[in-house]
């Protein structure tokens, strides 16, 4: 900034020019003058021209120079030469110091106040970017006082509280969500940072689902709390569409599997029935007829067929998405066990035909089970890689577990010693059939490896995700 006086940056070397012709001029009038006057007072300019501009030892050191010219060309009594000298000195030093420390004092004023006029704009120009953000947002925010008083609330916050008109600003948050109001008036000795999710109600009555995230903080005027409000409503009645249109199809999955294994009983006890039957013993008895009616209705109720209904048809998917989503859910759990998860993943795989979720559950299985195969083993590591071919995406689940003793059971259902029901493998190679893909196992010399096979969307039929 450059200061609006005669002591600017740009007039230094003038008014240096200046006091230096000025000091000149003024000693050689003196020595032309005397004895009949004295102009060496007039020194007195000089000095003031410099002091704003040379620092102190300079200003003193040519204060000095300028009383001895004075008392050089004067022709006062010699024996008061030196008090002379000292009280010229002192009143030409006296007098730059005082200009300098002046002048200093107002260049650091003014550069003060020019520091404040530039942290107050950067400040407003803050404060309006987030009054922007805040009004944009389309999260409902709030921030209320100890009172449990909205203070204030963005576009946002009206439309979520169905607020007709814009009055919401000193409405009680007990009307809304009660759960802020306990929030801010319970006694907390620090800032309080935390979410949860609660009940909301609107203007009308309504109630919702609301996520909450929020913090307090304290003021002059006592605690304040800021918080963001999400309605979860719609998100919650999808979740639970979702839920209950894949348990219907996991029910189906499960349904075929359990008539496979009947069809099975049924056939090898039919044709047992069908040599009894050949006895003449048995040919005239009821029961045994019965019997045979019996096997026959129940073959009938077991030919439930495990083929993909058009609802389980696969959709376009990301599966770079759901392989992210993938390592949130079991890293946590791996590194809990002290197994190591190495990720080996092609950049830009492409779009995969097949279900969100249940790909999802069919990954989460294969890795839930290298990770109870590999408790008991030194060395626990599961490589997650992808392959990509022409047509098709291979993911390769590869641990260092004991290995499967007998591989051409494995996709049996009820597998015998199964941690669970014994259809973990069953179902899930069941639900990659059910849009196109395959789950097979690759033998290895050490530990097992499963692979999944996804057609690429080029290769099968898209449908919409809606």
């Amino acid at each position: 900034m450059e200061f609006s006086s005669i002591y600017s940056r740009k007039n230094r070397l003038p008014f240096l020019i200046l006091a230096a012709l000025l000091i000149a001029s003024i000693a050689a009038i003196d020595s032309l003058t005397k004895p009949y006057i004295s102009i060496g007072f007039l020194y007195l300019f000089p000095i003031l021209l410099i002091a704003g501009f040379l620092p102190r030892w300079q200003t003193v050191v040519i204060a000095l120079v300028c009383a001895v010219l004075q008392e050089l060309f004067s022709e006062l009594p010699s024996g008061e030469a030196i008090a002379r000298l000292l009280m010229a000195s002192a009143g030409f030093v006296g007098t730059g110091l005082f200009v300098s420390e002046i002048i200093r004092g107002r260049q650091m004023a003014l550069a003060h106040l020019d520091e404040v006029e530039t942290h107050t704009k950067k400040r407003q120009e803050a404060e309006e970017q987030l009054r922007i953000l805040v009004d944009s947002s389309p999260a409902a925010i709030v921030t209320i006082d100890d009172s449990g008083r909205i203070l204030l609330a963005n576009e946002a916050a009206r439309n979520l509280f169905a607020s007709e008109d814009a009055a919401l600003v000193g409405r009680s948050i007990q009307e809304f969500v009660p759960a802020l109001r306990s929030a801010v008036q319970t006694p907390r000795p620090t800032q309080f940072r935390t979410e949860l999710r609660c009940r909301g109600r609107r203007t009308n009555g309504e109630a919702f689902l609301a996520a909450v995230w929020f913090s307090t903080y304290a003021t002059d005027r006592g605690t304040r709390l800021a918080a963001i409000i999400v309605d979860l409503s719609e998100d919650l009645r999808d979740r639970e569409d979702l839920s209950l249109d894949h348990l219907l199809k996991n029910t189906n999955i499960l349904m075929g599997a359990v008539a496979h294994e009947i069809r099975n009983i049924c056939g090898a006890t039919l044709a047992v029935y069908k040599n009894l039957s050949r006895l003449p013993d048995l040919q005239n008895s009821e029961d045994f007829r019965a019997l045979g009616s019996l096997i026959v209705g129940l073959e009938k109720l077991s030919e439930m067929e495990l083929l993909p209904s058009s609802s389980q048809i696969g959709a376009s998917i990301d599966l770079t998405n759901v392989l992210d989503e993938l390592r949130v859910l079991i890293e946590p759990a791996y590194h809990e066990t002290g197994c190591e998860i190495i990720w080996r993943l092609q950049d830009h795989l492409p779009l995969v035909v097949g279900d969100h979720y249940g790909l999802q559950q069919v990954f989460l299985n294969l890795a839930r089970n290298s990770q109870r195969a590999m408790e008991p083993a030194e060395q626990k590591r599961l490589t997650v890689s992808t392959d990509l071919q022409r047509d098709r995406v291979t993911i390769r689940f590869e641990d260092t577990g004991a290995g499967i003793a007998s591989p051409y059971e494995l996709f049996k259902p009820f597998q015998p010693g199964a941690n669970s029901t014994g259809l973990g493998l069953y179902v899930s190679r069941a639900i990659l059939h059910s849009f196109g893909g395959e789950l097979k196992f690759e033998p290895r010399g050490q530990g097992c490896c499963f692979a999944v096979s996804l057609a690429t969307l080029s290769n099968g039929k898209e449908s919409s995700d809606g």
